[in-house]
């Protein structure tokens, strides 16, 4: 006859801990980080880098810029996976700056955004989704995310503006100069050099090759702004001791 084993509630509570550590685990490993940064009225409200997956987006009422009849429901829809929308959404959870956050849920090809942060779409002004510096044609809840992505949401009226972005150095020396470069990058994510764009702390304005130079005597965020282009990335430079 088989010997019987007898009962051990510690083991029993030491699989069970096991078992929820590998669901943790792998829920965690379902997220991915991406950088994200929004755009309105030429200013940066939020730049952040953040974890994402799986998200439950409230859509509102409030969510009419779209017209008549296009408000969303009120209801919260689950997102699957990392995307756009749920980085955005995420982020306004716990970022002040980027409320009120409405959402629509009154189309077919997906959630729309009506307002992030206060400020709302309206017949001439829409928000713009780009993901590594290229225009998308889906919603934000089905542009689907890759560790290391840079998202972009930028208020904006169409044709798009395209969009800066500026390079130079992590570190530098308090007094002495240094060189910065910026860059445009259109719809379909082509990039180039850009002449005359007004950076900060700069000695003038952008060359032909879109590089000045740049003093500091602080830490700053450095962007830069030309025209009616989407503003740059903060590039931020330490002065002094770095670590």
């Amino acid at each position: 006859m088989p010997r019987l084993i007898p009962f051990r509630p510690a083991a029993v509570c030491a699989l069970a801990l096991l078992l929820i550590f590998a669901t943790a685990a792998t829920a965690s490993a379902k997220k991915v980080s991406a950088d994200l940064r929004v755009v309105a009225g030429g200013k940066t409200l939020a730049e952040k880098s953040l974890a994402t997956g799986t998200t439950k987006i409230p859509t509102s009422h409030k969510a009419k810029c779209f017209g008549a009849g296009s408000q969303g429901s009120g209801k919260a829809k689950t997102v699957k996976g990392a995307t756009a929308l749920g980085l955005l959404a995420q982020a306004a959870s716990t970022d002040s700056a980027l409320r009120p956050f409405y959402v629509t849920d009154a189309f077919s090809f997906g959630l729309g955004v009506c307002t992030v942060g206060g400020k709302s779409g309206t017949s001439k002004l829409s928000w713009y989704l780009k993901v590594d510096h290229k225009g998308l044609s889906v919603s934000g809840d089905h542009a689907k995310l890759k560790a290391g992505d840079e998202v972009l949401w930028a208020l904006a009226s169409y044709p798009y503006p395209n969009e800066l972005f500026i390079t130079g150095p992590e570190t530098a020396t308090a007094g002495l100069p240094f060189k910065v470069r910026v860059f445009s990058f259109d719809e379909k994510g082509k990039r180039r050099p850009v002449k005359g764009a007004v950076v900060t702390g700069a000695d003038g304005p952008t060359g032909a090759d879109g590089t000045t130079t740049v003093t500091l005597t602080q830490e700053e965020e450095i962007r830069a702004t030309h025209g009616k282009e989407i503003p740059s990335n903060a590039l931020a430079v330490c002065v002094g001791i770095c670590g």
